[in-house]
């Protein structure tokens, strides 16, 4: 299920134009498509769709995959909401396989079949090994966020990988990107389905990464306990899911479509789907496994209080980083640094075996 609703394509540059520079496109093929899109939904010249894919077409012409991978990651952005947006995101996935010979660390990329719901579901995820990974070692599950999915946010895996020296696991949160299913709080049974898995690729550690709606699946698993630690970078937690807030920037039909409406839906339907996502029972609960929190002071998606609101629990750092915004993207190196810091820390105070941060 999915629809299109009112988007302004300028809006979107204007709010995403350095992430598209900072993920590796050059600027002046980044400007040129600015320039020629005049329509968010128009499948011809002018159309989002059409002069992102024209752009990545050539990239692939000249064997440019990587960057033909981030492209179409563009083109099929910010949701699959028709048949040209669907077939971006395979003409996405064919050309970051073509590319993953030349990734900084080895890949492979894994269908699992995982419990949802009575029934079953096909969940790919993308593994990245690096050379210090041990088979005994800790492994990190990474999942992305509402419209940018684990092909979007391929740098910061391999950073991840080269940071931490570990096997990093990265999916797609239900709802989006290779998901089969919508995104609800029922996605939790995949994600346990995930952790479970991963923990049979290294020591039985499973520390989850979560980046923006990511960090709120981070977050869920973190607070029951049901991994050894967890990051949350940037995750919606109580209070963004209030009436209102999820608005700007077209989020609301990211997030409709995400949620599995097939048409635009009332505001009051959107924020009532939304409201069963609040993590408030889990945060009134002390089952947590360690975990680290971190966003930017300026985020237009997610108030400070879904950040703050971690501070004084147990086995709990908390950084919101001033002059940045969602995510902190635009300090990076300093998300990592601290990333990088917290983590052995937390892996060497744990005790003994997979799952006892449990209570």
């Amino acid at each position: 299920m999915s629809y299109q609703w009112p988007l302004v394509a300028k809006e979107l540059f204007a709010e995403r134009y350095p992430q598209m520079i900072n993920t590796g496109l050059p600027a002046a093929d980044v400007d040129a498509a600015r320039a020629a899109i005049t329509d968010m939904w128009a499948d011809a010249p002018g159309g989002w769709v059409h002069e992102w894919s024209a752009v990545a077409a050539r990239y692939a012409a000249a064997g440019s995959h990587d960057l033909s991978a981030l492209a179409y990651g563009w083109a099929r952005f910010p949701t699959l909401a028709d048949e040209a947006k669907r077939a971006a995101l395979a003409h996405q996935t064919e050309q970051y396989l073509l590319a993953a010979p030349g990734f900084a660390v080895p890949f492979r990329r894994d269908v699992l079949d995982l419990p949802y719901q009575g029934a079953r579901t096909q969940v790919p995820v993308h593994v990245f090994t690096p050379p210090a990974a041990t088979e005994k070692g800790p492994v990190l599950l990474v999942s992305g966020g509402v419209d940018s999915w684990k092909m979007d946010v391929h740098g910061l895996l391999t950073t991840l990988c080269a940071h931490t020296g570990l096997l990093v696991v990265a999916f797609d949160i239900p709802g989006t990107g290779d998901s089969q299913v919508p995104m609800s709080p029922d996605g939790a049974e995949i994600v346990r389905g995930l952790i479970g898995h991963t923990r049979t690729l290294g020591s039985g550690i499973v520390v989850h990464v979560g980046i923006s709606m990511g960090g709120h699946y981070s977050a869920r698993s973190g607070l029951a306990g049901e991994v050894d630690a967890a990051v949350v970078m940037g995750g919606p937690v109580e209070a963004a899911f209030d009436g209102g807030r999820l608005t700007r920037f077209g989020m609301d039909g990211i997030v409709g479509n995400a949620l599995g409406f097939d048409r635009q839906p009332s505001r009051d339907d959107l924020f009532g789907a939304l409201a069963a996502f609040s993590l408030r029972p889990l945060l009134d609960q002390e089952s947590q496994a360690p975990m680290l929190v971190i966003n930017g002071a300026d985020d237009v998606h997610v108030p400070q209080v879904d950040t703050l609101v971690f501070e004084g629990r147990r086995d709990t750092e908390v950084h919101l980083l001033p002059g940045t915004g969602h995510c902190a993207v635009t300090k990076l190196p300093e998300v990592l640094r601290i990333i990088s810091e917290w983590l052995p820390r937390t892996l060497s105070a744990l005790p003994v075996g997979p799952g006892t941060t449990s209570r």
